[in-house]
């Protein structure tokens, strides 16, 4: 078995890009900002910042420790630490269900999202979508997915392109990638907002975004604002347990996780005042997912100036977006297979990319050939859902928050203070450390049972 104990982020900058990379996806770009709109504006706002505090930088902190106390991959870094504090190794097996099977079924269902992005980046830059109505933009998207050759290529693009940077290490391949793609994405989102300035209604953004209505406030949306704390940034399938075993000994922990929920937030927020302005200069409605996204989004770019050299950008960031999360998705599996097998770090990304790609292409069949088959139909909870529907269903409903509650037993309650307390504070007992670990044992599990029947619930 080899061990990563040579491996470690070059910089604190790189560390943080992983990270700040792996937590803020394509949810933080279509699902915060309109939730937050539709809920209360800052009302929502000022719950979904108490719920980063309470539950989603706790958890943070928590996978970060693991990771660096178990120095291994998730199921590794995971058993090191149970053993250290006397508990069974087969605790082992949470990092290999959550960051092995977890990341591997991600990465599956996320990449047919990858490879839209993919694809409408080029279409946007060659003008196709110039002039086209709501309708023709309708048609466009369903065109893209009824092909399922189409379809298949843009995925396995999206997905080799998540490979070929994992397979190339921590430092050549997904360093270089975050130091390049965070930065660019960053200032590519400021540019936009800029952009909305200039040409969109931001005003009625702004309005939308932040005018406070604690009338909509209700328990199903204070429970929206903790799931979606925590969803956004992707705690619970052990990416950051990944991540957290190449830090360094003198980086902060607590910072370093302050510093990547600040961002993840302000990166969603800047989202909103980039898209809504445009949106409601046409008089058209706020929505979430892949419509506003892929249709009425493209239509709004081709009718107005600009629109094709900032259609591109926006799709190059959210490409940007969708490829430092998949990393992270990656990773834990990677980083496992290459501890545990001969097959070094190139042979490890191709494996769990490839079995990453066969679950997909299920994913991918599902928008087109297998649109009416639902293989588990005859079960209420699965009833109705595709196959690209199940393993979203199975990942975000299921194993991200299960994931997130046995993180938080096994670190605030089974393993022994004096280690995390030694990694948080270097041994010494403060009160942020009793804050942490309070939070951590008391209210974060609960929240996310919470989080977690009202989930099921909803869908049910």
């Amino acid at each position: 078995m080899k061990s990563n104990d040579n491996v470690r982020w070059s910089s604190r900058f790189a560390f943080l890009m992983a990270a700040v990379g792996s937590a803020v996806g394509l949810a933080n770009i279509w699902r915060f900002p309109y939730t937050a709109g539709v809920s209360g504006g800052s009302a929502f706002v000022l719950v979904y910042l108490g719920a980063v505090v309470l539950l989603a930088l706790p958890l943070v902190i928590a996978e970060l420790t693991l990771g660096r106390r178990g120095k291994g991959a998730p199921p590794t870094a995971i058993r090191n630490v149970a053993r250290e504090s006397g508990l069974s190794p087969n605790w082992g097996w949470m990092g290999v269900i959550l960051g092995g099977f977890g990341g591997m079924l991600a990465l599956s269902f996320y990449s047919v999202v990858g490879g839209w992005t993919m694809a409408y980046a080029l279409e946007v830059a060659r003008g196709s979508l110039q002039g086209v109505s709501i309708e023709g933009a309708q048609q466009v998207f369903a065109a893209l997915n009824g092909d399922p050759w189409t379809l298949l290529a843009w995925f396995s693009a999206f997905i080799g392109a998540t490979v070929f940077i994992s397979a190339r290490g921590v430092n050549a391949g997904v360093e270089r990638a975050v130091k390049l793609m965070m930065p660019a994405l960053f200032l590519l989102l400021m540019m936009m907002v800029a952009y909305a300035v200039r040409v969109g209604d931001f005003a009625r953004a702004v309005d939308f975004l932040f005018t406070p209505d604690f009338s909509k406030l209700d328990t199903g949306i204070v429970l929206a604002a903790f799931g979606q704390a925590f969803f956004s940034v992707s705690v619970g399938l052990t990416a950051l347990v990944a991540y957290g075993a190449y830090i360094r000994r003198s980086t902060s922990i607590p910072q370093a996780a302050l510093i990547i929920v600040s961002v993840d937030s302000l990166i969603a927020v800047l989202a909103g005042l980039a898209i809504f302005p445009i949106i409601f200069a046409f008089g058209l409605e706020a929505d979430a997912g892949p419509g506003l996204v892929f249709i009425t989004l493209p239509f709004v770019f081709g009718d107005i100036p600009g629109g094709q050299l900032f259609g591109t950008i926006f799709f190059v960031l959210l490409l940007f977006a969708a490829l430092t999360s998949s990393i992270g998705m990656i990773e834990a599996p990677v980083a496992w297979l290459a501890e545990r097998t001969p097959l070094g770090r190139t042979g490890a990304a191709l494996l769990a990319g490839a079995i990453s790609w066969s679950l997909g292409v299920l994913a991918v069949l599902s928008q087109n050939r297998l649109a009416d088959y639902y293989p588990l139909n005859d079960i209420d909870l699965f009833a109705g859902k595709t196959f690209f529907d199940l393993f979203d269903f199975l990942v975000i409903n299921i194993m991200m928050p299960l994931g997130g509650i046995l993180i938080a037993i096994f670190t605030g309650w089974l393993v022994h203070r004096r280690f995390t307390e030694d990694e948080l504070y270097g041994g010494r007992p403060t009160v942020w450390y009793a804050a942490w670990r309070f939070l951590l044992r008391y209210v974060a599990p609960l929240i996310l049972l919470g989080v977690f029947v009202n989930m099921l619930i909803g869908t049910g």
